[in-house]
């Protein structure tokens, strides 16, 4: 048999490419299974802040709540794209980007306008040396719906994708732990947030190759 045979008999036998609509829900399912075992790992083990209520009247509330959710969107758009082999980034670096600087340069101005005093507290605040550990923590759900969900849209670069998956999960689950997170102020989150979800990514670097490939 011919090369341009197998091809043809084997694209006949695929039945044809999976529908958009198709691979967009699957991705709703599974990322929001993810979100919801996070929210729920959340409560059982760490629980809300009990002063929420009050917290949400604080504009920097909304703040520390708006950061990962604007770098989950970008994130998800760089999945969509890494999901679709040659689909080409674009924008996807500067839209992951943006949130991460405009993060830094909010808590350079913090630090500026604050007393040479109070840095060390912006920056560590009082749980600095829990809350990256526990981001990774949560973001162990969402990672896996990723990589299920990106393992069956059959990416290229895997390492890449793994990456992006990592970095989707850490977004994700620093909004769910902001629900418990009692720090505000903008160095630390533009610190130990960051560094919550650089965790899962990199993980996702380095597994991506193997839990990718197909």
């Amino acid at each position: 048999m011919k090369t341009d045979e197998l091809v043809s008999m084997l694209a006949r036998e695929a039945g044809g490419a999976v529908a958009r609509s198709q691979a967009w829900r699957r991705l709703v399912v599974a990322l929001a299974t993810g979100t919801l075992a996070s929210g729920l790992l959340m409560a059982a083990v760490l629980g809300l802040r009990p002063d929420l209520a009050q917290a949400a009247q604080l504009s920097m509330f909304w703040v520390k709540m708006g950061f990962p959710l604007l770098l989950s969107g970008a994130t998800l758009h760089a999945f969509w794209r890494l999901a679709h082999p040659g689909m080409r980034l674009q924008a996807a670096p500067a839209g992951i980007a943006a949130p991460v600087l405009a993060m830094a340069a909010l808590a350079i101005v913090t630090l500026l306008a604050a007393a040479p005093g109070e840095r060390t507290d912006l920056i560590f605040g009082t749980t600095w040396k829990s809350c990256p550990f526990n981001i990774a923590f949560l973001a162990t759900p969402v990672f896996v719906s990723a990589i299920w969900l990106m393992r069956g849209l059959a990416p290229t670069r895997q390492r890449l994708a793994g990456a992006v998956c990592g970095l989707l999960a850490g977004a994700i689950a620093a909004l769910v732990y902001a629900l418990h997170c009692p720090e505000l102020a903008a160095p630390f989150i533009a610190v130990w947030y960051v560094l919550g979800m650089l965790i899962p990514a990199i993980a996702g670097a380095v597994l991506g190759p193997r839990l990718l490939s197909w």
